[in-house]
């Protein structure tokens, strides 16, 4: 029997900070829900807006992987470990924060916004040297496809972080359907719809709602409108 939760998009946190507006999946900064403070080792699912020129200055992070997936415009990255780089739409960036790291991000572009998403994951091992890590991804793969972006192995498609977890997006057209193998058993699934109207499982999901699973083996998973969304495959206990 699969346990199962549902966040609709209208009961995610949120934040309007004029040059920031940021709605929270899971509890962070000054919006605290006890019943929504992480899923398994996911603990932070942010949906962040930047406003042109600006952004985060520079702060510190320990023992969390943090990953930055651009959905419109880019995002300028600078950090302790020397790297300066611009993450664009369609890429995928990933910083294992280990023993410490600082870093700043910010919209570089001076006349249109930047939308992201940020997560973090708490790491199986910790106090870890910090790296980044930054790849392009090919959008075609994700077309009726669960295109892999994440997972625990530095030699397999996508980034690789200090967690037994897969992340898949996809791109589905109306009325396609498909069935995703969990990677690891014991894992649970964290599913966010980045745009159309879903069911996973029988379950229907909107534009930015959230839906976890715990105990399963498979998830029939069919979009009753196009649809694009995001798999997060994540250990419940690490």
């Amino acid at each position: 029997m699969k346990n199962t939760l549902l966040h609709k998009a209208n009961t995610r946190g949120h934040a309007d900070h004029g040059w920031l507006n940021a709605y929270h999946s899971f509890s962070f900064a000054s919006w605290y829900n006890p019943e929504r403070v992480q899923f398994g080792a996911l603990r932070v699912l942010n949906d962040d807006t930047v406003a042109a020129g600006m952004g985060f200055g520079e702060h510190g992070h320990d023992n969390m992987e943090i990953i930055t997936i651009p959905l419109e415009g880019d995002l300028a990255h600078k950090d302790s470990m020397g790297n300066s780089e611009t993450i664009k739409t369609g890429d995928v960036q990933v910083m294992s924060a280990g023993k410490g790291i600082r870093h700043s991000e910010f919209n570089p572009n001076a006349n249109q916004q930047t939308k992201l998403f940020q997560i973090w994951l708490f790491p199986k091992v910790r106090n870890v040297a910090p790296r980044y890590q930054q790849i392009t991804l090919d959008k075609s793969e994700q077309k009726n496809n669960f295109a892999q972006i994440l997972s625990p192995n530095a030699d397999d498609a996508g980034v690789w972080i200090h967690q037994d977890a897969w992340f898949h997006l996809a791109d589905f057209d109306k009325g396609f359907s498909k069935t995703y193998e969990v990677k690891k058993a014991g894992n649970g699934m964290y599913v966010f719809v980045i745009s159309g109207t879903l069911t996973v499982d029988g379950q229907e999901l909107e534009t930015r709602d959230g839906f976890g699973i715990i105990d399963f083996e498979t998830l029939e998973i069919a979009a009753s409108t196009d649809a694009k969304f995001l798999l997060m495959e994540i250990p419940m206990n690490y």
